[in-house]
């Protein structure tokens, strides 16, 4: 698996169609997740003009780095991450999203593509990361915390007011 940094195209282009077909793809292939999320009008029904809303939001925030995770040249994952917080008294990088096609779950493509993000925090020397789950979400919850992630805090989310769980790990040297 590899990781490919997206970036936004310039003003007034958009992302090229072959791209945005992968990326609604994929999006749609995690119907159960947008349903929790509510982040798409109709989980069953995402149009790539709301996938590149969706991403051109993301885009908007300071420190927003969108990794595409590819396999054998196929779309296998996405993950969004944040340098820094929005609350100041927050020194760690955020995963603000780690989907992967829902074809491929359970094949340990997550688990590489959370390690991949770690390992670019760690390049970065940051000492540690977090992440908010739903608390709607107990198949989250697990993945995370299987893999070191600890709850730290509940609060809701910044953006809609879902309650979650702040979930923070130490990244160590590898």
């Amino acid at each position: 698996m590899i990781l490919e940094p997206l970036l936004p195209p310039p003003p007034g282009r958009p992302l090229p169609e072959p791209l945005l077909a992968e990326l609604t793809a994929l999006h749609a292939s995690n119907h159960a997740f947008h349903t929790l999320t509510g982040d798409f009008p109709d989980p069953y029904d995402i149009r790539p003009e709301q996938v590149a809303h969706a991403l051109s939001e993301e885009w908007t925030q300071p420190g927003t780095d969108v990794l595409l995770a590819r396999s054998f040249g196929h779309l296998t994952g996405i993950a969004i991450t944040l340098a820094h917080h929005p609350d100041p008294a927050d020194p760690d990088p955020w995963i603000g999203l780690l989907m992967v096609d829902a074809r491929l779950h359970g094949q340990g493509h997550g688990r590489r593509l959370a390690t991949l993000v770690e390992d670019r925090f760690r390049a970065a020397d940051r000492s540690a990361a977090r992440l908010a789950v739903l608390d709607d979400n107990p198949k989250a919850l697990a993945f995370w915390t299987a893999l070191g992630y600890e709850v730290i805090d509940r609060r809701e989310d910044l953006q809609m007011k879902r309650p979650c769980a702040v979930l923070r790990k130490e990244l160590s040297a590898r």
